[in-house]
C-alpha cells in the first residue's frame, strides 16, 4: 500500500495547463524525487498537496484512505510537511520564532507563552539536523542565508500534536554548503529507516542519484515516466525532462579571451571585504570561490553599488568607475543578477515586463517622461524570448512564475541593456539542468 497517491492531478490557469492528470505514489520508507523543468508543473503539484492550491480536479489518499486538502491545515493535520524553495522568514524575529512559525506557541499557566519552552522545543529540532552552534534565541536576521535555510528546515521536524508522515523538500540543498547538506541527508536517510517519507525535489542530479530511491519526471505539465534510481542514468532523467538528448543541450564552447580589460578594482574595500584586487578581462569568465560568508556576495555588491565603498579604486572598460548608485552601474554598463531573487531582485506583485524594463525606463520612454508601452511590450517580448521564458504573457505577475522562470526574468533584464559586465551571484540556484546549459 502507498503511504501517498496522487491520481489525476490537474490544474489550468488562464486556460493553460499546469498539470494535466499527473498521478504519483509514495511509498512508506522512500525518498522519491520528482523533477522536471522550470515550469513542468513540480511546484503547482507540492502546492496543491499542500493546500495552498485548489486542483481542478485530484483524488488524494494516505495510507490508502482518501483525504481532503482544502487548506494548509488539512496539511498539516495529515501529517504532510513541507520546505519550499523561497525562504520564507521573518528576519526580525528569533530563530525559535521562526521554528514556530505557523505553530501555536507553548503556553504557560494563564495563557502567557512558555519561552523558555520554546527555546527547549526549538533547540530539540535543530539538533535533529546537528545544529548546536545556532542560538535558538539570535534574531534571525544575524545568520547567514544559509543557516537561515537549516533553520526553516529544522522547523518541519519540531514535534507537534500530528505525527510527520511525509516530508515534501523542494531544493533544500540550493543554499547549503556541502557538509550542511550532508547533514540534511543524514536526517532523511534516519526518515526513511522509520518507514516515513520524503518527496524530494531538486535540480542536481548527483544528489537525487546519491539519495533517492525512485524518481519521477514531469514535462509540460505531465508525467513523462516513473522508475527505480537504480534502473535509470542522469543522461536518461535529462532525456526525458527536456525531450532530447543530452548533447543537443550543451553549449557552445566559450570564444577566446581578449587582451583588454573590462573591469578592474584595487585595494577595494568596504562591509564584508578588505583589500581585494581583481582584474577581468574582455570575453572572460572569473569565478568567485570560497565559503560561505567569505565575502563574494558582498563584493558584488560593493561592485554594483548597493553597497558603500569605504576604499579602493574601480575601473571599467579602463576608465574611472566612482563611487556610484546601482542606477549609475547600469547605466555605466554593469548588470546584476543578486542571489536572492525574491528579496533582492524581483517586484513579486509587479507584472514580468515591469521587472525586465526596470533598469532600461530610459531608453524605453518618450522624451524621458513618459513610457512608450508599445515599445516597452516589444523590448520585454525579445528578451524574454532570449532566455526561453515559459509564462503566459509579459503581463503575468513575477510570483506567480517557477523559481527557474523567476530567475530568467533577472537575466532577461540584466541582457537586454547589453552590459559590459554582467555580476552574478550563485545564478543558477534553483535552475534546471536546461536551464543551466542555457545560462
Amino acid at each position: 500500500m502507498s503511504l501517498l497517491s496522487i491520481e489525476n492531478a490537474s490544474k489550468t490557469y488562464g486556460g493553460i495547463p499546469a498539470l494535466r492528470g499527473v498521478s504519483l505514489s509514495i511509498a512508506p520508507g522512500e525518498i522519491h524525487a520528482l523533477m522536471g523543468e522550470n515550469g513542468a508543473g513540480k511546484s503547482t503539484l507540492i502546492q496543491i498537496l499542500a493546500g495552498a492550491v485548489r486542483a481542478d480536479e485530484v483524488t488524494i489518499a494516505i495510507d490508502g484512505r482518501p483525504v481532503a486538502i482544502d487548506h494548509p491545515d488539512d496539511a498539516f493535520r495529515h501529517g504532510l510537511r513541507f520546505i519550499h524553495q523561497e525562504l520564507n522568514v521573518v528576519p526580525t524575529l528569533s530563530v525559535a520564532e521562526n521554528i514556530f512559525l505557523g505553530r501555536a506557541y507553548p503556553k504557560r499557566f494563564g495563557g502567557f507563552v512558555d519561552w523558555r519552552g520554546l527555546t527547549r522545543a526549538a533547540e530539540g529540532a535543530l539538533a535533529r539536523l546537528g545544529l548546536t552552534h545556532i542560538d535558538p534565541r539570535r534574531k534571525l536576521a544575524r545568520l547567514s542565508f544559509g543557516d537561515r535555510m537549516l533553520v526553516r528546515i529544522a522547523a518541519v521536524f519540531l514535534e507537534g500534536p500530528a505525527p510527520a508522515l511525509l516530508y515534501t523538500m523542494d531544493e533544500p540543498t540550493a543554499a547549503l554548503t556541502a557538509g550542511e547538506a550532508e547533514r540534511l541527508f543524514a536526517v532523511l536517510r534516519e526518515i526513511r529507516r522509520s518507514g516515513r517519507s520524503v518527496l524530494y525535489v531538486s535540480h542536481r542530479l548527483d544528489e537525487v542519484m546519491r539519495l533517492c530511491d525512485r524518481v519521477t519526471v514531469l514535462r509540460d505539465g505531465a508525467v513523462v515516466a516513473t522508475s527505480p534510481i537504480a534502473e535509470t542514468s542522469e543522461d536518461e532523467i535529462i532525456r526525458m525532462m527536456i525531450g532530447r538528448e543530452v548533447g543537443e543541450a550543451r553549449p557552445p564552447q566559450p570564444t577566446a579571451v581578449g587582451d583588454e580589460i573590462a573591469l578592474e578594482a584595487n585595494g577595494l574595500a568596504g562591509p564584508g571585504v578588505r583589500s581585494v584586487i581583481l582584474s577581468l578581462r574582455q570575453g572572460e569568465i572569473v569565478g568567485l570561490a570560497g565559503l560561505a560568508g567569505a565575502g563574494q556576495s558582498e563584493l558584488l555588491k560593493l561592485l554594483i553599488g548597493a553597497e558603500r565603498r569605504k576604499g579602493g579604486v574601480v575601473r571599467l572598460a579602463g576608465r574611472n568607475f566612482p563611487r556610484a548608485s546601482p542606477a549609475d552601474a547600469w547605466a555605466a554598463g554593469l548588470a546584476y543578477v543578486p542571489r536572492e531573487r525574491r528579496a533582492e531582485g524581483l517586484f513579486l506583485a509587479r507584472a514580468i515586463s515591469e521587472n525586465i524594463a526596470l533598469p532600461h525606463l530610459g531608453s524605453l520612454s518618450l522624451g524621458g517622461i513618459l513610457l512608450a508601452k508599445r515599445r516597452e511590450r516589444a523590448f520585454t517580448m525579445a528578451h524574454a524570448s532570449g532566455v526561453r521564458l515559459r509564462a503566459r504573457g509579459p503581463r503575468q505577475r513575477c510570483r506567480e512564475l517557477s523559481g527557474g522562470n523567476q530567475q530568467k526574468v533577472l537575466f532577461a533584464r540584466a541582457l537586454a541593456g547589453r552590459p559590459k559586465v554582467l555580476l552574478l551571484d550563485e545564478p543558477t540556484r534553483g535552475v534546471d539542468v536546461a536551464a543551466k546549459f542555457d545560462i
